[in-house]
């Protein structure tokens, strides 16, 4: 559940929402699995971006998760030009300071779209809260569903969801695991 191409609105009527639903039949996706501090990480592109990056200790699960994200989609495994954009993901993994400029296809509904692009403004070393977040997308009563926008990011790291926690402060749940949103937030703490 990512949105559309991050300069172009993902839920217009019978185009991107469409092709999303029908599980992207005929938007070929190029893939390529590689490791990084985290484990192993999974990125994924159509023509018009990256639209997953996937953490996990499992290359196969990571693969079974994109198969079921994109379930009509022709899948390519990554050529060697492909496994240069792994490297370059993985790399921000490591010094986060570095940034990452990436083309995005984002796919979500237009609720989700709003939560990912407030998350791409917060910078790295800088967390909020679930409830400052809703606050700052003008839906401050809406903080489960910014929530659930966060847990339906598939963009690991490009769409920083980890630097989302709870109002105490605490480490709230992470689509890729707990130890890995702490491990995100201290290398971004270190600069």
């Amino acid at each position: 559940m990512a949105a559309d191409t991050e300069h172009r609105a993902a839920a217009t009527p019978g185009g991107r929402a469409s092709r999303y639903r029908s599980g992207s039949a005929r938007s070929e996706i190029r893939f390529a699995v590689g490791q990084c501090a985290l484990g192993a990480i999974l990125v994924a592109a159509s023509a018009q971006g990256v639209c997953a990056i996937l953490l996990g200790d499992d290359p196969d699960v990571l693969m079974c998760e994109l198969q079921d994200r994109f379930p009509r989609a022709p899948l390519i495994g990554g050529d060697v030009e492909f496994a240069q954009l792994v490297t370059k993901v993985a790399g921000f993994v490591e010094t986060p300071r570095l940034g990452l400029e990436l083309p995005l296809d984002l796919r979500g509904t237009a609720f989700q779209q709003r939560v990912w692009q407030a998350l791409r403004q917060i910078p790295p070393g800088t967390s909020l809260s679930y409830r400052e977040l809703a606050a700052r997308i003008g839906a401050p009563t809406a903080v489960r569903a910014v929530a659930a926008a966060c847990a339906a990011n598939a963009i690991a790291v490009a769409i920083p969801c980890h630097r989302v926690v709870r109002s105490d402060g605490g480490l709230a749940g992470y689509r890729w695991g707990v130890e890995r949103k702490r491990a995100l937030l201290e290398r971004e703490a270190k600069g």
